[in-house]
């Protein structure tokens, strides 16, 4: 028994070193003077200074694409994932496979599928908007997805029904309802969207221009053509960004489920 869990404890520890060795070891790259030299080279900001002059309009494009993909899959999804758990059936069921279709296709295809539909629309292809329609695309069925599942779980119908014979009419029954019961399903699927189109890659490449990159476009940008310690501090600053995202909507979504049980 006790060799069982001293071999968990190994694979553990060795899977956590193979993840963090070379994070370690980019974050490092991006405070030192010189990444070859080592810590010896000593300690510099120099690099983040240089990162955030040269990306700042790509970190902050990231976040409001972010956000605003969050508001228009809450506005969508939500309400999507409400009337297809208050009315199952085949209709339903073809409705969310259609829903998650763009899951089973790759990014890229997604993109080129969007240049050829809205490439001749200049203004539009030139956009941030351009961008925000397919990270939309990309993680609406998240939001779907996480809403349905809460609300499979709870007696939505008698829920209902009783706040029916309060008098509540069908949108202050979804406001006072659906929504505060349904709350686990949408932070966790606020946690999915807002990581996801932060981080998305391909479709983003396919669809941005030079005056709109992203984040993860910037970062394989700095990649290509700076110096290993620019790259790394452009990461480091990615990582300060999103770590402490995830951690605040992870500590959200954990205390909506303790208020709802």
């Amino acid at each position: 028994m006790r060799k069982g869990k001293a071999l968990q404890l190994i694979v553990t520890l060795l899977a956590a070193a193979f993840l963090l060795v070379p994070t370690i070891q980019s974050v490092l790259a991006g405070v030192t003077v010189n990444y070859f030299q080592g810590l010896k080279s000593g300690l510099t900001l120099k690099w983040i200074v240089e990162v955030w002059d040269l990306y700042a309009g790509s970190i902050f494009l990231s976040l409001g694409i972010a956000l605003a993909c969050l508001i228009v899959t809450l506005i969508i999804g939500v309400p999507a994932a409400y009337a297809m758990a208050r009315n199952p059936g085949r209709l339903t069921r073809a409705l969310e496979e259609f829903i998650s279709l763009p899951l089973a296709i790759p990014g890229l295809a997604l993109a080129l599928a969007l240049l050829q539909l809205y490439g001749t629309y200049k203004g539009f292809r030139m956009s941030w908007t351009f961008i925000l329609v397919g990270h939309v695309l990309y993680t609406l069925p998240f939001m779907v997805r996480s809403v349905m599942a809460v609300l499979a779980a709870i007696d939505l119908k008698s829920l209902e029904e009783a706040a029916a014979s309060l008098g509540a009419g069908p949108a202050r029954r979804f406001v006072d309802v659906v929504v505060p019961n349904a709350l686990p399903g949408i932070l966790a699927g606020a946690l999915t969207v807002v990581t996801l189109s932060i981080g998305e890659f391909n479709l983003t490449w396919m669809l941005h221009t030079p005056y709109l990159k992203t984040l993860p476009v910037g970062l394989a940008d700095s990649y290509a053509s700076m110096r290993l310690e620019i790259a790394s501090a452009y990461t480091l600053i990615f990582f300060v960004m999103i770590v402490p995202l995830l951690l605040a909507m992870q500590w959200a979504s954990a205390r909506a489920q303790r208020i709802t049980q």
